[in-house]
């Protein structure tokens, strides 16, 4: 195997086991982002259900031009509610909470317009959940009022008025738009220290029938006041949701895959870097790397793998949430499995296969054989990864070997049908060889353990105490999750052996890669 072959053999093992450790974020954050996609059509075809109102239908809705401004307003409300639910459906899945929240309209057999409550949470069977009703109030837009400064008053206002009353009497919680709750709690504040300076002129003066309704109207605002929440959306954020639905439902789903890519790139920094730490280190003994190399590739090969499963966590959280909406139930069915992420690591595989084809290096044969291999071994690698989540139900762990194994396990199986195909009979030399190849992917990690072994025995005595400090906290890094701790033990490495550490922590890597200049590793 040469060392091309092999380099990308190691790459494609890191990308599947990559892929394979994000098989529970995307499956999470997938699930999340289908809500937002429900939110604009309307249609949970996996749950075979119909809202009554969606983004995409409120849109649609007929409007007046002589009404312009307050059916666009009431719109906004309705969009609110349906965003609103989706948005608190997607964080309620992300956090793993059974409980979701639902209009009541959408209630099964339900009556229309509950005169109390927009929205209701249920629990895994369907029961509302006591106490949990909620009405949402977008009702402080003004025309005369373009910047929208005296919101948050005219909002406390009308919930004041005779007509928002049974809110008041019957304690109910009302949600309004989040850039003007906190506004509305201050201006309630406020009034209900004036009233009570008033109350105190009344029972001066004796006046107890005006001392009376000052202290109704005290009473209805601290019970207005306690009862306000803010809803997950600005007023902002819900007339774009009228205006442009598909534009909302895009930035919406694309902030679920980002903290899904986020998530997964601290997770591919630890497999890429411990891969990078282990190759380069017998790369090094082996004469292969020179030592000032080792702190250079080792963190490229960890930044390298951090964008790698940041991409694998943002494009499989889309793919998955598109997948798992699907009228298509064969679709659907797929979304359960690793496919999303898998379709993500077969697409960086083939487009650096295709590139060498386009600039010559290698010809349609060996680009055709190589694009078969990818393929075969990621499909492999995404079945391979859900049988590793229930044979190892540790979180990342199970997925990550699954994964690896998945892919190790047919790309060797794909060698010997390949040579198979070419020739009918192989000569006895030429099936020693294959079966060489295919043993070569089996024993890839176990080797590199007795190399590694026979290295810190006879090459880096001197530095022992160093390296078993730090492999510990490596093993220890991975073994809960903490990207930190494995960068720490990392550069302790990079100290001994003379490197320059250029981040110390996931936070500073994170701020170098945003800052927008350049960060050359």
């Amino acid at each position: 195997m040469t060392q091309d072959k092999k380099k990308k053999d190691e790459d494609n093992l890191v990308r599947s086991g990559i892929a394979g450790a994000s098989y529970e974020t995307i499956q999470k954050y997938g699930s999340a982002a289908k809500e937002h996609l429900v939110s604009y059509s309307g249609l949970d075809n996996e749950n075979g259900i119909e809202l009554q109102k969606s983004l995409k239908s409120i849109k649609e809705q007929g409007t007046n031009d002589k009404y312009t401004f307050s059916i666009r307003q009431q719109k906004a409300g309705w969009a609110a509610e349906v965003k609103d639910t989706a948005n608190a459906n997607a964080e309620n899945i992300i956090a793993g909470r059974a409980k979701r929240k639902i209009r009541h309209d959408d209630l099964p057999d339900a009556p229309a317009n509950h005169p109390l409550f927009d929205h209701v949470e249920i629990d895994a069977e369907g029961n509302i959940i006591a106490d949990s009703g909620t009405q949402m109030k977008f009702i402080g837009a003004s025309e005369i009022d373009p910047t929208g400064a005296g919101n948050a008053e005219r909002a406390l206002k009308k919930l004041q008025s005779a007509k928002f009353q049974k809110y008041i009497d019957n304690d109910v919680k009302i949600e309004v738009p989040k850039d003007e709750y906190q506004q509305m709690v201050d201006k309630a504040s406020e009034e209900i220290e004036a009233l009570r300076k008033q109350l105190d002129k009344m029972r001066e003066k004796g006046n107890v029938d005006a001392a009376a309704k000052i202290e109704k109207k005290i009473e209805n605002l601290n019970k207005l006041k306690k009862n306000l929440r803010p809803s997950t959306l600005t007023r902002k954020e819900s007339l774009e949701a009228v205006d442009s639905p598909e534009l909302s439902i895009v930035k919406s789903v694309a902030n679920v895959s980002h903290r899904a890519g986020i998530k997964t790139a601290e997770t591919a920094a630890l497999i890429g870097g411990s891969a990078s730490l282990v190759r380069n280190i017998v790369g090094m003994c082996r004469g292969e790397v020179e030592a000032e190399d080792v702190a250079k590739n080792l963190i490229k090969d960890t930044a390298q793998s951090a964008a790698v499963g940041y991409g694998t966590g943002f494009a499989g959280t889309a793919i998955k949430a598109a997948m798992q909406n699907s009228t298509s139930g064969y679709a659907r069915a797929l979304a359960k499995t690793n496919v999303a992420g898998t379709i993500v690591s077969v697409t960086v595989s083939a487009s650096k296969t295709l590139k060498k084809y386009f600039c010559g290096e290698i010809d349609g044969t060996q680009c055709i054989e190589d694009l078969g291999e990818q393929g075969t071994g990621m499909i492999a690698s995404s079945m391979f990864t859900v049988i590793g989540q229930t044979a190892i139900p540790i979180p990342v762990v199970g997925g990550l070997v699954g994964g690896m194994v998945g892919y190790a396990l047919s790309s060797a199986t794909y060698g010997v049908l390949m040579s198979s195909l070419k020739e009918a009979k192989l000569a006895h030399e030429e099936r020693i060889a294959v079966e060489k190849a295919c043993e070569e992917h089996i024993q890839m990690i176990r080797e590199y353990r007795a190399q590694m072994n026979t290295i810190i025995d006879e090459y880096l005595s001197a530095a022992m105490g160093i390296f078993n400090e730090s492999f510990s906290g490596i093993k220890e890094a991975l073994s809960i999750g903490d990207v930190d701790l494995f960068i720490e033990s990392a550069n302790n490495i990079t100290d001994a052996l003379g490197g320059n550490k250029p981040f110390e922590t996931m936070d500073d890597f994170n701020s170098k890669m945003l800052c927008g200049e350049m960060f050359k590793i």
